[in-house]
């Protein structure tokens, strides 16, 4: 891939920048004495579903530079030993996305972009896509997740895009 520094990708790099607040403001609550809860036996542990977060923006970003990307050869990330771990996780993993996809050119972000499963094709977009659908909405996604595991353990909630139960950033 080229390092001419894209333009098209400004948009959507703006959007990750704000939303890494939220997300951070919600891994900042993940109770350490926790981590190791889960809501059913099939979901993740709480740590578990914080770190894959937390690793996110970075793992989505590198896939961008592999194509096809073959689904089955990620490795399985073992739980996180504290909060501390999944927060410096998070910061890492922003910081490289940022600057992988700072360093996508616009014709880079509109290439064809595909992702297999043992071979099989089951996605194909443009990075623009990836970044877009497999990075942003996977990521809402399990934000999501995070902010019911959290209700369920009683832990306050951080406002995201407005007031919570336990926070109003506009009282």
């Amino acid at each position: 891939m080229s390092t001419q520094t894209t333009t098209m990708l400004n948009p959507l790099m703006m959007e990750m920048e704000k939303e890494a607040e939220a997300t951070r403001r919600l891994l900042e609550r993940v109770p350490e004495d926790r981590l190791d809860w889960r809501p059913h036996a099939k979901s993740f542990t709480l740590g578990e579903l914080a770190l894959h977060i937390a690793a996110i923006p970075a793992h989505i970003a590198n896939m961008s530079r592999q194509s096809p990307y073959e689904m089955s050869s990620g490795k399985k990330q073992g739980p996180p030993k504290d909060r501390a771990e999944i927060l410096d996780t998070f910061e890492k993993s922003q910081r490289e996305a940022m600057k992988i996809w700072g360093e996508t050119s616009d014709q880079d972000a509109m290439s064809e972009w595909s992702a297999t499963l043992q071979g099989k094709p089951v996605f194909a977009a443009p990075r623009i896509g990836l970044a877009r659908v497999i990075g942003m909405n996977h990521l809402y996604h399990h934000r999501g997740q995070l902010t019911v595991y959290l209700r369920l353990l009683d832990v306050p909630l951080p406002s995201i895009y407005g007031p919570t139960a336990d926070e109003n950033p506009f009282a």
